[in-house]
């Protein structure tokens, strides 16, 4: 199978890359700014608000599926009124973009498990079929980019929290593993800095993900919506504490340093049943996704 990647050299992008490689698929990906070291990749600089380009890249690539990983995914940032326009222009008209440029192709759209908004825990594992309520300008983005594709017949899949190597440290498990790394090192004073450590995800290793992003992309019902999730919800305090365990640094935790985002949700995880169907099973567990986290960071 052919697939092409908006994003590769992304987070998930470039694990998705890989995994197809591995398995003998040909893959082509879109980029920006700097020209990414991906072997066996055939490259497209294409920017998702340049639908030329976009066109350019599909046409002589000719995948046989597109998957739409690219865009701007952190929560916090996109209540930032310089950035908050800027959300609106990526997550959507640049959806709206490689919607056109795939010319008919089967597409997959990476939404967001934020689209569901605040849902009692008691209603949880929360299934595709829950009406979305998006709570945050980056969710309504995904919401907003979730209409265009199903107009256009796409595949959209809501991922939860996946996690792992190559996760940008603004995230809090990332940043937390190169915090650690650097006490270790000697760098930094054994005082670890975070946020609210009493709300609860559900997390997925990055190439449990991958692997779910390629099988939609050969078996993705057009126009539906699949949940990429583990089924479990995990408090941010355990996973911190696994972490911990895992690194073996002793090292102070300054719990509330960061405030609160507007809106954040307290406990959130997903049905993953109808993805399940398809034959997908994650098969990595959340201290596989630690201890990756840590070697990397270390």
């Amino acid at each position: 199978m052919h697939i092409l990647i908006t994003g590769v050299a992304g987070f998930v992008g470039s694990r998705l890359a890989r995994h197809l490689l591995e398995r003998g698929d040909r893959v082509s990906g879109t980029y920006i700014d700097a020209r990414p070291d991906l072997p066996g990749v055939e490259l497209f600089e294409a920017e998702l608000l340049d639908r030329a380009a976009l066109e350019r890249a599909v046409r002589e690539a000719a995948p046989d599926a597109v998957v739409h990983l690219a865009g701007l995914s952190h929560i916090g940032e996109s209540w930032e009124w310089r950035r908050m326009p800027d959300y609106f222009r990526v997550n959507v008209a640049g959806t709206e973009n490689v919607l056109l440029a795939a010319a008919g192709r089967p597409v997959v759209i990476a939404s967001s498990a934020d689209v569901y908004g605040q849902v009692p825990e008691g209603e949880q594992p929360i299934p595709e079929s829950r009406p979305v309520a998006p709570q945050t300008p980056y969710a309504l983005t995904k919401a907003s980019a979730e209409r265009l594709a199903l107009a256009h017949g796409a595949v959209i899949v809501r991922s939860f929290n996946l996690i792992g190597p190559g996760q940008a440290p603004k995230f809090a498990l990332a940043s937390w593993a190169r915090q650690l790394a650097a006490i270790r090192r000697g760098e930094q004073e054994p005082e670890l800095k975070v946020g609210e450590l009493s709300t609860a995800r559900d997390f997925l290793h990055v190439d449990d993900g991958a692997e779910a992003y390629r099988l939609l992309a050969e078996k993705g019902e057009r126009g539906g919506i699949y949940n990429l999730a583990s089924g479990k919800a995990v408090l941010m305090r355990d996973a911190l504490a696994r972490l911990l365990a895992i690194s073996g640094v002793h090292a102070e935790v300054r719990e509330g340093v960061y405030p609160p985002r507007p809106f954040d949700i307290p406990y959130l995880s997903g049905d993953a049943g109808r993805l399940r169907a398809l034959g997908w099973k994650p098969s990595r567990s959340l201290d596989d996704a630690l201890t990756d986290l840590w070697r990397e960071a270390v």
